[in-house]
C-alpha cells in the first residue's frame, strides 16, 4: 500500500454504509468495472444522531469478506472500538480511523500494533499539529505504514457540510512525509463540489481521494446527499483520470 500511495494516485470509493450484500457488490462490481482497485465501505457508522442509521457492524465485515473474494479489490472499513479490531483485521486489508475517533489515542496505539495499512482521517475540530501528533501516536506503537485523509474541518460557515483545508495537504505531507488523500465528499457534504474539490486537493499535492458512491444515493442510509450515483461516479473518475 505504501507503494501505491506514493507512485500513483490513489481512488477509494465506496458506499458510506454497508447496507446490504447486494448494494455492496454490485457497486464493487460497478468500480472495479471502470479500474477503481480500491472499495471502502461503513460497517460501524459514529452518527451524530443516535436515532441514525448505525450500520450493520459485524454482518458488514462478512459482506466486505465476501466482497474481496469475489472481486479481489482492496478494502478499508473504519475501526471504531478497540475490541472489534480482531474482527477488523480479519475483514479488511486496510483500517481507518475516522474523524471521530482521531483524538481517541488509545484506539490509536492498539491499531498502531497491527500490521496492516492505516487511513488516518483528520478530525473534525483539529489544528494540523493535533493531526500530527495523532499519528505519532500509531507510529510509536510500531507502524508507520499510514496515509493521513484530509476531510474538512468545522468552521462558520454552514453552506457545506464542513470546510475543506487544501493547505493542509502539502504542509502534511512535508511535516510528516506521509501520503495524504482527501475525502471531498465529507469535506464538503455536496456532490456537486466533490470534483471540483478533488481537482484541487490533487493539484496541491493529494496522494489519492476518497469518495462515496451508492447506486441510489436518494435511498441511501446514511450521507446519500454526498454520494455519487454509479453515472455521476463514472463521469467524475473519467476527469479525474484525464490529469494523468
Amino acid at each position: 500500500m505504501k507503494e501505491q500511495s506514493r507512485m500513483e494516485k490513489m481512488m477509494i470509493a465506496g458506499p458510506c454504509s454497508i447496507e446490504s450484500y447486494g448494494q455492496a457488490m454490485e457497486t464493487a462490481k460497478y468500480l472495479k468495472s471502470l479500474g477503481v482497485k480500491n472499495f471502502r465501505g461503513g460497517a460501524f457508522k459514529p452518527r451524530t444522531s443516535p436515532d441514525s442509521f448505525q450500520g450493520l457492524g459485524r454482518e458488514a465485515l462478512e459482506i466486505m469478506k465476501a466482497v474481496k473474494k469475489e472481486t479481489g479489490l482492496i478494502t478499508s472499513t473504519e475501526v471504531m472500538d478497540g475490541k472489534d479490531i480482531a474482527a477488523v483485521y480479519d475483514a479488511v486489508d486496510i483500517l481507518q480511523i475516522g474523524s471521530r475517533n482521531m483524538h481517541n489515542y488509545t484506539l490509536l496505539q492498539t491499531v498502531g500494533a497491527q500490521d496492516k495499512p492505516i487511513i488516518l482521517k483528520r478530525g473534525m475540530s483539529a489544528t494540523m499539529e493535533e493531526w500530527i501528533k495523532a499519528s505519532e501516536y500509531i507510529r510509536r506503537a510500531g507502524n508507520d505504514n499510514i496515509i493521513m485523509c484530509e476531510r474538512g474541518i468545522r468552521t462558520f460557515d454552514t453552506y457545506t457540510r464542513n470546510t475543506m483545508d487544501i493547505a493542509a495537504i502539502p504542509i502534511i505531507k512535508n511535516e510528516t512525509g506521509l501520503p495524504v488523500i482527501a475525502d471531498p465528499s465529507h469535506g464538503t457534504g455536496r456532490k456537486e463540489l466533490i470534483l471540483p474539490m478533488s481537482k484541487a486537493a490533487l493539484a496541491a499535492g493529494a496522494d489519492g481521494i476518497m469518495v462515496e458512491v451508492h447506486p441510489q444515493p436518494e435511498r441511501a442510509l446514511s450521507d446519500g446527499e454526498q454520494s455519487l450515483s454509479f453515472e455521476e461516479f463514472r463521469y467524475f473518475y473519467r476527469e479525474i483520470k484525464s490529469r494523468d
